[in-house]
């Protein structure tokens, strides 16, 4: 996800996107920023709202989802996401990735990171929990790691990796209660859940492979990316909903701010995170995103939050943060 060069495979940690999912995963750019200009805004700052967009982002498809369809809100937080990304492409008159392949293998990374993702999270929060939503969420750099030994053969396993992968599923049953025969969670959408984390993991190894070398910038291969999606469910959403006979106004918000601020500017901000402090900062970001989401479930809400599902969302973390860590260089 470096703004100045393309994405090489390489430690399992970066085949995960490095805030999970309310934003979509996007092909790393290869084209470098033609000027340097200083943030108006300390870099502090904009990862705190980063923080605080991806985290609400769970909050706002519960929310949705009480006026809309689960097909519906993703389809209107690709809508309002297009646009702010086409927007900003129109102010910077930056043309979109040509070439057939090309566009072939966005419209498979759209489906992988957008559209079935999304689709996935939003029903979901029918079931269950936003909190156990944003918990699961979590799971997309174990899902990395997971993938990278069978997909990425130059990535050799480490102990540390290894055993961050066991510790984080067992964090996942920790959330779930596994000890108690997970009473008090709906199993469909917890794996719903799951699976909407898994697709991230996924659609990154695939990215990896097909989009490291375009040589089309971040915001226009997002841009595009996030278009295919919006057809795809364009296509898809009316042969299974009807149109909405009302409007209500807390739900629709709900889902333009989804859009446009958690799949639009918070893709612009983590662009500008990237290029500025580098991934391996930005991508802290993910470790936040459960305890806000948490947070917003519980006093927002009003979901209940039993003491196993911060305990087990902390040991997912852990577990998360152990299958990002690289290998020990010696000393020259």
């Amino acid at each position: 996800m470096s703004a100045a060069a393309p994405l090489r495979p390489g430690p399992a940690a970066d085949t995960s996107p490095s805030a999970g999912p309310p934003v979509p995963p996007v092909p790393p750019s290869v084209r470098p920023p033609t000027a340097r200009r200083l943030p108006a805004v300390d870099w502090r700052v904009r990862f705190a709202v980063l923080c605080l967009i991806w985290g609400f982002s769970f909050l706002l498809i519960k929310v949705g989802t009480h006026g809309f369809a689960p097909l519906q809100v993703t389809l209107g937080r690709l809508v309002f996401g297009t646009a702010v990304l086409g927007a900003v492409l129109l102010v910077r008159r930056e043309r979109l990735p040509r070439g057939p392949r090309t566009w072939a293998h966005l419209a498979v990374a759209a489906f992988l990171l957008n559209a079935l993702p999304f689709t996935l999270f939003s029903y979901a929060e029918l079931t269950i929990s936003s909190t156990l939503a944003g918990i699961c969420n979590a799971t997309t750099p174990l899902w990395g790691m997971a993938l990278s030994l069978v997909a990425l053969l130059e990535d050799r396993p480490t102990r540390r990796r290894v055993a961050g992968l066991g510790i984080g599923f067992a964090g996942v049953l920790v959330v779930l209660g596994a000890w108690q025969g997970f009473r008090g969670q709906d199993p469909a959408g917890t794996v719903m859940a799951l699976v909407a984390s898994l697709c991230y993991a996924v659609g990154w190894v695939y990215v990896r492979r097909t989009l490291s070398d375009t040589g089309s910038s971040n915001v226009a291969m997002a841009g595009s990316q996030l278009l295919l999606g919006t057809l795809q469910l364009a296509l898809v959403t009316p042969l299974f909903t009807s149109l909405p006979t009302s409007l209500p106004v807390g739900p629709l918000l709900a889902v333009a701010a989804l859009g446009a601020l958690g799949t639009g500017v918070a893709f612009l901000l983590q662009y500008g995170l990237v290029a500025e402090v580098g991934p391996t900062t930005a991508t802290l970001v993910t470790y936040f995103i459960p305890v806000i989401a948490t947070a917003a479930g519980v006093l927002l809400l009003g979901e209940h939050l039993s003491w196993n599902t911060p305990v087990g969302a902390l040991i997912v973390l852990v577990g998360a943060a152990l299958t990002r860590s690289g290998p020990r260089r010696a000393r020259p």
